[in-house]
Parts: C-alpha cells; structure tokens; sequence
C-alpha cells in the first residue's frame, strides 16, 4: 500500500470527524482536536529543542566564565518557569515571566508604534504631496480614519452634576466616526476571515473527493 493511499485515506477519516461538528460537539470532533493539539504540542516542543535548546548549549563557552555565564542566564530562566504548575515554588518562575511579559509588551507597543502607527500616519500625510482629486480623496479618508480611531481609545472624562461620567461632546462625537471606521474594518477582516474559511472547506471537500477516487481506484 503506497504512502499516497495512507495518507489520503488519514486525511479522509480526520476530514470526516472534522465535519461531523456540524451535527453538534461530539467526542469525535474533539478526538481530532485533541490529536491536533497534542501533534502542534509535540511539534513545537521538538522545534524548540533542536533551534533554540541545543544551539543555545553548543555555544557555551566554558573556558570563557562571562561568557558562560551569559550562555546560562536565559536557560536557567527558562528552567524556573517548570516551577509555575506547583504552588508551593511558583515564586521561582515570577522574575521570568514577569521578564517575557515586561519584554513582549514592549515589543509589541514598539512593534505598533514603528510599524503600523507611523507608517499610517505617514501614508495619510503622502496622500496630500501631489493630490489629484482622487489622492486627495484617498488622503482625506486615511487621514479622518486614523485620527478619529485614535479619538476612539481617548478615555478622559469628566464628571458631571449627576454623577455619571461623560466625555466632551466634540470628542464623543469624533468618537463616533472612529466607531463608524472600526466597525467597518472589522467587517473587511470579517469577510477576510469567512473567505479564507470557505476556501479551506472547499480545499477539504476536493481532497475528500480525491480521496474516494484514489481508494475507489486502488
């Protein structure tokens, strides 16, 4: 039995279960989900050992104490971290992830201010060098669109006579276009999503139909 037929009808069966979600959850879905899990798991765990693990211990110098001690700083970091399941030592790994944390929010507040924010921003302001009507329309939109989101995330209020909190009526209303554009931009990234779903079914409905031919043909 060649690999093709084997993996073709694997692939057949796992569709199946996948699809039997539509009648209700049943231990079947979630036999393959758990499958699916466990194999990501394991996947990750071996590709982690062997590019990040093992490169990191042949680098070790060990005639070179700063060096060495530089090499295992990060892996005995990591090693702490295997204390978190147990109550009783978890404070051993609180520096550590307290260290991911503080690194990848700094991260990814760089990584939105450098990458998206001020490029934005730029593009919005490079609409306006040579506009035609339609540049300028374009520029005009961008523009409005990245201004009044950010007057969305604006928070600060004040209090009034009756107690309740309420912002400035020109900014609620400038917050109410940035609804307007992120309703509109979740909507694109919803279609986005939906699109990109129903390729995959019907990715999954003709390797169902090849796999009926393949098996039907051997």
């Amino acid at each position: 039995m060649s690999i093709e037929l084997i993996s073709g009808f694997i692939g057949f069966i796992f569709t199946l279960l996948i699809f039997s979600y539509l009648i209700g959850d049943n231990p079947l879905f979630r036999s393959v989900i758990y499958i699916f899990i466990g194999a990501s798991s394991g996947y990750a765990a071996v590709v982690i050992c062997y590019s990040v693990l093992l490169p990191a211990l042949r680098e070790l110098q060990l005639d070179n104490p700063a060096q060495l001690i530089l090499g295992l700083f990060p892996i005995l970091l990591g090693a702490t971290l295997f204390a978190k399941p147990f109550p009783r030592i978890a404070w051993l790994g609180s520096f550590a992830m307290a260290l991911l944390v503080g690194v990848g929010a700094a991260t990814a507040l760089g990584g939105a201010v450098i990458g998206t924010l001020i490029p934005q921003s730029r593009a919005a302001m490079d609409a306006f060098a040579s506009p035609t009507f339609l540049q300028l329309f374009e520029g005009v939109v961008m523009l409005a669109g990245t201004v009044l989101t950010l007057i969305y995330f604006q928070f600060s209020a004040r209090r009034a006579a009756d107690g309740s909190v309420k912002r400035n009526i020109i900014v609620e209303v400038l917050a109410w276009g940035g609804r307007v554009f992120i309703a509109i931009t979740f909507g694109v990234l919803f279609a986005g999503v939906y699109m990109a779903a129903l390729t995959a079914m019907l990715e999954r409905l003709s390797a169902l139909v090849n796999s009926v031919k393949l098996l039907l043909g051997s």
